[in-house]
């Protein structure tokens, strides 16, 4: 099953909603540092509901240390990105799989973009429209991700 990775998330809410997803799905949640929250925020929480105990849940303080951990569980970094190459219901995803998305105000940075396998995109109709909410944008990779392996 594909992981979903949320690099330096900084709004609670959209982390709970996207935990919420996660549980649903029976997919790990890997948050990498530093975080914009405190794992104890009321809205982080609210967002999250009764959810959290069935949340496959790892926190990395940094992304050297989420690197560190990738190399005990092998797969391709894809980056979700307003800068990506494909179109993410047009790629072949793999089971092992790591769907890495960044910050809510930035998006991925380049290192990270560099590192991935793979970069795609999430098509927008509105030019004047920057990007989606993180967790409408985690919820369409996932299910597409699923959708591809799973027929």
């Amino acid at each position: 099953m594909p992981r979903i990775v949320l690099i330096q998330p900084q709004i609670p809410p959209n982390t709970g909603n996207i935990a919420r997803t996660c549980a649903a799905t029976r997919t790990e949640l890997h948050l990498v540092g530093p975080l914009g929250f405190e794992m104890g925020d009321r809205d982080l929480k609210r967002a999250g509901l009764d959810y959290w105990p069935y949340v496959p849940l790892k926190i990395h303080p940094t992304l050297k240390g989420f690197r560190r951990y990738c190399q005990l569980y092998p797969g391709r970094w894809i980056g979700f990105s307003t800068r990506g190459n494909q179109i993410y219901s047009r790629f072949q995803y793999h089971v092992t799989d790591w769907l890495l998305f960044g910050r809510e105000t930035t998006g991925l940075s380049s290192e990270v973009l560099e590192a991935c396998t793979a970069t795609v995109y999430i098509p927008m109709a509105e030019p004047g429209v920057r990007s989606l909410n993180l967790s409408v944008s985690v919820t369409a990779g996932l299910f597409e991700a699923r959708r591809s392996f799973m027929g």
